[in-house]
């Protein structure tokens, strides 16, 4: 085992080969925005505002649109790999909020990947055509995070190429799910006046209840900060992002509002929000006569891990990178000697995502929907504090042109970013307890860490420098 040397300047000064153009930036922000959430919260959502399913997804598209206009114009104006990290740091100068934020994100992508593995293990026991209790989807879960941590550990990373191919198996069954569901309801198998019928749970009002179902859909909206990171490789990012991250997020948001139509057309509220595999039940009741109950779950199973493999990959890099600049503590940096792989980040964010998964396992909360909703929270804290650099930010002038705004938008973003923070959206106290104790950790990782090297003065986040 060895630990890498610090900002090795071979690495560091080596730019990134810019691969891609239009096409392949679409297919990467669709590619990672769609998967776990449609396929694993459809039902829940359902459960909220009943037949309205489909306006909470459009809500929750309204609020990723004014943060995605503010990460335009900071990714136009500051074309670096580095994201939010480096927005903030460039906007407040303060390490310890540029380490939170960091540490924000790569706790976002262990909720997401344990959310994940709760909707892989639930669609594999659809596709093996078990019932499966609690316990049991638990345990696959965990079973599933061990076979990423391998996977993980091998060395894999994800190419263009790879991340095209799994992008159109992922679509091709959100479009079996629409095409399905239309000819069904063409054919007078559905009941379509159940599209536009609230029906919410007795202690809510509409508005709580929209406002809580759209604090879980926005889970199904996050990924497309994540295309940011990709700006060092993109072909004239200045020009080409806000035309194909705009486009990507309108037909995302258009392919969710399809499925929730014909999701609750076609199938009762109170069954949709009992099921783990929604979607599943969706095309076996518009096309009873296909395989589906084997089709679905397994289509489903290659959107959800490629959502668990790239989000733990990039938890473990980050905290690597972190560890590498010497924020956290030094045995996180350690790099396997044979396959370059950051074992013991690895090690030990997978350890955290198994902590996660057994966590709300013993909690009386929706394992799938929990999780994915603290992947919401956390990201939502990220993008208040994105929306609020892009004002900070107008002071500072840069060289070349560069997509903006006007300065309505990003105080928009942020006050409903912040909004769908609060408790006021019904949000299940399970989600704030599995954010606070994952930043807790990180806080006290990072004092530790200050009280070892405070006189090395050698703690200095620079967030252009993560791997």
């Amino acid at each position: 085992m060895a630990e890498t040397s610090p900002r090795n300047p071979a690495t560091h000064d080596a730019p990134l080969k810019r691969v891609m153009g239009p096409k392949l930036l679409l297919l990467f922000i669709v590619g990672d925005i769609l998967g776990t959430g449609v396929y694993a919260l459809t039902g829940q959502v359902a459960k909220e505002v009943g037949g309205a399913a489909w306006l909470p997804f459009l809500v929750a598209f309204a609020v990723a649109l004014l943060t995605a206009l503010s990460y335009l114009e900071l990714v136009t104006k500051y074309p670096k790999a580095a994201g939010a990290a480096l927005y903030v740091h460039k906007a407040f100068g303060l390490h310890f909020l540029t380490f939170i934020v960091c540490f924000t994100v790569m706790c976002s992508g262990l909720t997401s990947a344990a959310t994940a593995s709760q909707a892989f293990a639930a669609n594999l026991f659809a596709a093996m055509g078990i019932e499966a209790k609690k316990g049991w989807i638990t345990a696959g879960a965990l079973g599933f995070m061990l076979l990423v941590m391998l996977v993980n550990l091998r060395g894999a990373s994800e190419s263009v190429r790879a991340n095209v191919v799994l992008t159109l198996i992922e679509l091709s069954g959100l479009l079996m799910v629409i095409l399905l569901g239309f000819y069904a309801i063409a054919g007078g198998q559905a009941d379509f006046s159940r599209v536009v019928a609230f029906d919410t749970p007795e202690d809510k009002s509409v508005f709580l209840a929209v406002t809580s179902a759209t604090a879980l859909a926005f889970f199904a909206m996050v990924g497309f900060e994540d295309s940011v990171n990709m700006a060092e490789e993109t072909h004239d990012p200045h020009r080409i992002f806000p035309k194909v991250m705009l486009t990507g997020l309108g037909l995302t948001a258009l392919i969710y509002v399809l499925v929730s139509v014909c999701a609750v057309a076609l199938v009762p509220v109170g069954e949709l929000a009992q099921s783990a595999t929604p979607l599943v039940l969706v095309v076996k009741r518009a096309a009873p006569g296909l395989p589906v109950e084997y089709i679905m779950p397994i289509i489903s199973m290659f959107a959800v891990a490629n959502s668990a493999l790239i989000n733990m990959m990039m938890a473990s890099r980050l905290l690597y990178g972190m560890s590498r600049q010497g924020v956290l503590p030094a045995f996180l940096a350690h790099v396997h000697r044979r396959n370059h792989t950051p074992w013991s980040a690895i090690l030990f964010t997978t350890a955290l995502a198994f902590g996660m998964i057994v966590l709300v396992s013993l909690s009386d909360s929706e394992a799938i929907r929990a999780l994915g909703g603290t992947t919401a929270l956390l990201l939502l804290g990220v993008f208040a504090f994105v929306n609020v650099a892009v004002l900070v930010l107008r002071r500072e002038r840069v060289p070349h042109e560069h997509f903006r705004i006007n300065s309505v938008t990003p105080w928009l973003g942020a006050a409903a970013c912040l909004f769908l923070v609060t408790p006021l959206t019904g949000r299940d106290v399970i989600q704030y307890q599995v954010a606070g104790w994952l930043l807790l950790l990180g806080v006290a990782m990072w004092g530790v860490t200050w009280l070892a090297r405070r006189r090395e003065a050698s703690m200095e986040l620079d967030p252009a420098d993560l791997e």
